[in-house]
């Protein structure tokens, strides 16, 4: 499976975007599915994931602006940001993990936030 992640631009402090991370196969047996990202100078941080039971966890900086939806039929992931800060500037990258072991990684997408 390969991952494609787009969507990334630039923006406004407040504004909104809208991730997407494209897979070449289903994305049905993928468990789970992530974003991370990785600002400038920093390590890259888990930021969102999504399990097929629906649960979905996020970093504390991105709770209740940051939603990780899965579209099984589009074999898409996407990560909505809403009310977007400066310290949001990263490199996107999407991720899925299998049960088996195996880790696939998209490209990275650019986010960045102006004030």
């Amino acid at each position: 499976v390969q991952l494609q992640a787009s969507g990334g631009g630039s923006v406004q402090a407040g504004g909104s975007l809208r991730l997407s991370c494209a897979a070449s196969g289903t994305i049905l047996y993928l468990d789970p599915v992530a974003w991370y990202r990785q600002a400038p100078g920093k390590q890259r941080e888990l930021v969102a994931t999504s399990f097929i039971s629906g649960t979905t966890n996020y970093v504390d900086s991105v709770k209740g602006r940051f939603t990780i939806s899965r579209d099984n039929a589009k074999s898409t992931v996407y990560l909505q940001m809403n009310h977007l800060k400066t310290d949001d500037t990263a490199v996107y990258f999407c991720n899925a993990q299998t049960n088996w072991g195996t880790i696939y990684w998209g490209e990275g997408t650019l986010v960045t936030v102006s004030s």
